[in-house]
């Protein structure tokens, strides 16, 4: 499978897993700090880090215009913020002995002015925002089936929800994505062959 196809399962799946490992880790009644609150985070800060390539490629499917490109900047910045909040916790993590002091850490992380705002309450719903206007573009011009967008939605507001629903809410983000992996793989081959005329659908 081509790379920019990988990339595209790889983010949702990054999500899913996350939410597996979480809920594994919690099985035993204490989450954090330890060996499994840093391999939950670090699944999904991969996650995150593969939905950038994965979201370009997505973006790469649409015609240039400011539309395009203001959607896929709101995205990134929405994920850098989601980023640096995983990475938060992750050293959080690694700093604290208990519970109750990773908890102190991330009151004085949030206690910066500013952080709670760009990295926690508003700037990362700009990648979910940014996403969903993504999926609607790619819908509008039959990259997408229309059911992706609500798909994709429900995807997004299950964790708001509860956090135990992570593995379902990745998985219906995938199903939502995986209809663009034929356009991304013409895509390929028309990049790779040099031919600046691909088909129109």
């Amino acid at each position: 499978m081509k790379r920019a196809a990988l990339y595209v399962l790889a983010g949702p799946v990054g999500i899913a897993a996350y939410g597996l490992v979480r809920l594994w880790a919690r099985a035993d009644g204490v989450y954090g700090p330890g060996l499994d609150w840093q391999a939950a985070h670090l699944v999904a800060l991969a996650g995150m880090v593969c939905f950038v390539p994965g979201v370009l490629a997505l973006s790469g499917l649409l015609p240039r215009s400011p539309w395009r490109t203001g959607v896929t900047t709101l995205t990134m910045v929405g994920l850098a913020a989601t980023m640096v909040q995983f990475g938060a916790d992750i050293v959080e993590g690694l700093l604290a002995a208990d519970r109750a002091e990773m908890s102190a850490l991330s009151a004085d992380f949030k206690d910066i002015p500013g952080v709670e705002i760009a990295f926690y309450d508003v700037v990362p719903q700009f990648f979910f925002l940014g996403l969903v206007v993504l999926a609607g573009m790619l819908a509008a011009k039959r990259r997408l089936p229309w059911w992706s967008v609500p798909l994709l939605v429900v995807g997004i507001v299950l964790p708001v929800v509860t956090l135990d629903l992570l593995p379902v809410a990745g998985l219906a983000m995938l199903v939502a994505l995986a209809p663009a992996l034929p356009a991304l793989r013409e895509r390929q081959v028309v990049t790779e062959t040099g031919d600046r005329t691909p088909s129109r659908r």
